[in-house]
């Protein structure tokens, strides 16, 4: 069994890796904006407009995954209680109807991303995803649908941990 602190962990690495290179990229936007060649000569020489308008969306990118890095650091998976249901913290198992297992863990916001553990591949939702909003409260053995346009998901909750 995989453990829950462990995905944490991965989501972590990932979101700091990701945040690193996302900040790089904002300082080079930054310095190409700023850059003394790139000042504008006539009103279609646009690098320098287009670099701080780059620079400005990298950093927001940035700020953004600085919020997520810190819910992620601040969250604590709890165990399963069957009589609350599934709950942020929750590894589950589903099946669809074509009998394909998968596996997903629901954290906070910011992680979305897919993490292979061994032969195992575990997809990090939200609790704001569809799929997330509609697996909350559920137990064992509960049916789940979710549509996902132009098709209609259906899953069956096979384990929850």
């Amino acid at each position: 069994m995989i453990d829950k602190r462990w995905l944490q962990q991965q989501v972590l690495d990932r979101l700091a890796a990701d945040l690193q290179q996302t900040e790089q990229a904002a300082l080079t936007a930054h310095e190409t904006a700023t850059h003394e060649e790139n000042i504008a000569e006539n009103k279609y020489d646009t690098l320098g407009l287009e670099a701080a308008y780059l620079a400005t969306g990298q950093a927001r990118r940035a700020q953004a995954m600085r919020q997520a890095l810190a819910q992620w650091q601040q969250f604590r998976p709890c165990p399963y209680d069957a009589g609350q249901g599934i709950q942020l913290g929750a590894r589950v198992c589903l099946v669809d109807d074509d009998d394909r297992r998968q596996w997903v863990f629901l954290g906070p916001a910011g992680g979305s991303m897919k993490l292979a553990c061994g032969d195992q591949a575990v997809q990090v939702i939200s609790a704001d995803a569809p799929l997330g909003q509609a697996l909350l409260g559920k137990c064992v053995g509960d049916d789940v649908s979710v549509e996902v346009p132009p098709q209609r998901l259906n899953f069956e909750v096979l384990q929850v941990d």
